[in-house]
């Protein structure tokens, strides 16, 4: 439920008519360094002698919206928090409003005559989309200026995917945008609080904690040291909450800007340049930043095709994929894979893990998809409400491109069907991630951890554990699921029409090798799902 709380109403005084106001609408873009929209509301002010409101705007519809768990509103709280503070440093300290986008700047509108809107340009959801559009008609209707700046590679009303690559890298190299060094504040504006929201929640409680200055100590320690073997340990769910860079929440909630990230990042790689150059010795791989530098560039890539595309929320990227699975999800196959229920050990480890903590690395976020929609055959879209729901790190550009991928719905991608055991015994060899998410299994021995419906009665005794009761019978042969997913998905791809889709798809959303600029070499693709959790 969405709770208001009377001292957060928005109070103010009508400004004087000579006072022109210049508005600045925070989205996912909650930092003051590198923000475009708040520089430019800030010369605005400055060449009309006006003040700069900072806004943000908590909508009920988005943050009770099926993809929404209160983990989000968490994270976006604690940024919010900071953020007013770094503001009211600058002179104009964060209004918070509670209400529909348009009738909260309407209000202000009618109050104040605001002078125009800044903001950056999102690519977020179907929801946050219409929001867009509403205020973009409600701007023109009022002749209002609304300037829009983009904050990453993504490119707003793109033609055509050819020289996406070198638009990506000019946007990266251009100069990080400084703190504006005062705001002129709306006299008489009282900000009051940021509200306390009860919102709908999965459960857990070990999230990483929203804030700049968080974001900023986050990629420091990761460039310092923490990422020294992030190419060899991102795989693996023992290795990666250390060594992935864990700035997925940051750079989803706009904490920090893209363009810092990849700019640190190869300053960093020149630091190590130098020093191999040196002879002397270094423990961080030069190989890790070439990894960590590919899938900041990936990442935009997938956002694009939401931003070109936006009902691939809802709809199958690849037509001939509609009516391949059932319209609804098999209610007791996708409660026990919620749950971690599937007696998949290393699968329900994951499952739990991510519930808990609100992120996990990627190539298990792929097993986890995988297995939804070939093991167990289920319809992409509630799996993917639930994993929403999940990820801290929430990012709609990159998460239903890549749970098409993972669902073989695009036509273009490799259809890839993650076995869990071997997936267990690759990444979680001695079980200890296993052995902290399912204390059902902390006995039983190594060599059956990962297949536990191999134990014997005795064996299952000697460890007290029984199979179905202590612990569930796994919910499917996972061989058996593959082998059929596989005849149903390979006999669509050999059609004509299957083959002539995959070309238009292929035209309008693939990669291409031209645009790149002379100097900067073309991103080897990562594996499915490598774009969260970096």
């Amino acid at each position: 439920m969405f709770r208001l709380l009377p001292s957060t109403r928005f109070l103010g005084v009508r400004t004087t008519p000579r006072q022109k106001i210049h508005l600045v609408w925070f989205k996912r873009d909650l930092r003051v360094f590198d923000h475009a929209a708040l520089w430019e509301a800030w010369k605005g002010s400055r060449q009309d002698s006006g003040c700069v409101l900072p806004l943000y705007i908590v909508q009920e519809t988005i943050l009770s919206a099926p993809d929404s768990d209160a983990r989000h509103w968490g994270f976006i709280r604690e940024s919010l928090t900071e953020l007013r503070q770094n503001l009211a440093t600058l002179g104009a300290p964060l209004v918070v409003q509670c209400g529909q986008a348009v009738d909260v700047l309407n209000h202000l509108h009618e109050r104040h005559r605001l002078a125009a809107i800044y903001s950056h340009e999102e690519t977020g959801n179907l929801l946050t989309y219409a929001v867009d559009r509403a205020v973009g008609a409600w701007a023109r209707h009022h002749h209002l200026p609304w300037h829009e700046y983009p904050q990453n590679g993504v490119i707003r009303r793109l033609t055509s995917r050819t020289g996406w690559a070198g638009k990506w890298e000019r946007r990266m190299t251009q100069p990080v945008i400084e703190i504006p060094p005062d705001l002129s504040p709306v006299p008489g504006l009282d900000p009051r609080e940021i509200p306390i929201l009860t919102l709908p929640a999965i459960g857990g409680s070990r999230f990483q904690k929203g804030g700049e200055a968080r974001a900023h100590k986050t990629l420091q320690t990761f460039l310092d040291h923490r990422g020294a073997t992030y190419s060899k340990g991102m795989s693996s769910p023992v290795t990666a909450w250390q060594g992935c860079s864990r700035l997925s929440p940051h750079l989803a909630w706009g904490t920090i800007s893209l363009k810092v990230v990849v700019r640190e990042a190869r300053l960093r790689a020149e630091d190590l340049r130098a020093t191999k150059k040196s002879g002397a010795a270094s423990l961080y791989s030069l190989g890790s930043l070439r990894s960590f530098g590919s899938r900041l560039h990936w990442r935009c890539h997938f956002q694009q095709k939401l931003e070109d595309q936006p009902d691939l929320e809802i709809r199958n990227l690849w037509r001939m994929a509609d009516g391949l699975r059932p319209e609804e999800p098999d209610p007791a196959k996708l409660a026990a894979w919620k749950n971690g229920l599937t007696g998949f050990p290393f699968l329900d480890a994951c499952l739990r893990a991510v519930r808990e903590t609100g992120w996990m690395n990627f190539r298990m976020r792929a097993m986890m998809m995988s297995f939804a929609s070939y093991d167990l055959w289920l319809p992409w879209r509630e799996p993917a409400l639930h994993l929403a729901r999940c990820f801290l790190d929430y990012e709609p550009g990159i998460h239903y491109p890549q749970v098409q991928m993972q669902s073989g719905t695009t036509g273009i991608n490799t259809l890839r069907m993650y076995d869990p055991v071997k997936q267990g015994r690759d990444h979680d060899a001695q079980g200890l991630f296993v052995r902290r998410w399912v204390p059902e299994l902390a006995n039983v021995p190594l060599v059956y951890l990962h297949e536990p419906w191999l134990m014997s009665a005795s064996d299952q005794a000697a460890c007290g554990m029984r199979a179905g009761r202590d612990y569930p019978s796994r919910i499917v042969d996972h061989k058996a699921a593959v082998a059929a997913a596989k005849e149903r998905l390979y006999g669509l791809r050999r059609s004509r029409a299957a083959k002539e889709e995959t070309d238009a798809i292929q035209q309008k959303h693939g990669s291409r090798k031209s645009g790149l600029t002379p100097r900067t070499k073309k991103p080897k693709p990562p594996d499915p799902q490598r774009l969260l959790g970096i």
